[in-house]
């Protein structure tokens, strides 16, 4: 795995992993997607894919940029492309401090920082996720307009940091509190021994995406998910 792959599996943990012939199963508990796909860990074949296949209740797979083969082996099999997904990167020390008690880092987290989850739909399960992971781990709120703002969760594997479930209060959006969040969450890793900050979201997302590039952050890498 690369640095950001094996990040992203280790802070946003599935509830169970077991290994299929050349597939690596989960089971995420009801915690999203990243957490319940197959992943291919050595070459498989036609049959392998059945077994798979038999193995899940509702087969999802994960497919890297370089996966091409297998791509078009699930696409003849009726699945669907879903959620191509984009992953963000760019070292620690680049980033600015946040201003002055503009954010909150914080573990386990307030309720006031699960209330603004849940109004994001971010619930119980993904919470469950959170908790699960292991090593530093921090919970970031972020404050405008004199109320709760935001919040995001970030964890560290090795020398890189994953920042998940980012959410801004709808109406507090496009102020600064996305940004503050990321600031933050860089020099809270950096602290914890990081060199660099990473993060996924959807191709689609085009203002997050907008956000990211604004703070030199890179795209790193490319995945997307075929489901039945």
């Amino acid at each position: 795995m690369t640095g950001w792959a094996a990040a992203l599996e280790a802070t946003w943990p599935a509830a169970a992993v077991r290994d299929l012939g050349p597939w690596r199963l989960r089971d995420g508990a009801g915690g999203g997607k990243r957490v319940s796909a197959a992943t291919a860990q050595a070459p498989w074949t036609e049959d392998d894919i059945a077994r798979a296949e038999h193995a899940m209740t509702q087969p999802l797979f994960q497919i890297r940029t370089e996966e091409t083969a297998l791509d078009m082996a699930l696409a003849v099999r009726g699945y669907r492309l879903i959620d191509p997904v984009v992953v963000y990167q760019a070292p620690v020390a680049e980033f600015d401090l946040p201003p002055h008690m503009t954010t909150f880092p914080h573990w386990p987290p307030l309720e006031i920082a699960v209330d603004l989850w849940a109004e994001g739909g971010i619930g119980a399960a993904r919470l469950a996720v959170m908790n699960r992971a292991k090593g530093p781990k921090v919970a970031i709120l972020a404050r405008g307009s004199d109320r709760a703002a935001g919040v995001a969760f970030v964890a560290l594997h090795d020398t890189t940091a994953m920042l998940h479930a980012l959410e801004v209060t709808p109406e507090l959006r496009r102020r600064g509190s996305a940004q503050h969040i990321l600031l933050a969450a860089a020099h809270w890793a950096q602290d914890m021994g990081a060199d660099s900050l990473s993060l996924v979201v959807t191709e689609a997302n085009m203002a997050a995406r907008n956000l990211y590039a604004s703070l030199s952050m890179q795209v790193v890498g490319h995945y997307h998910y075929r489901e039945k």
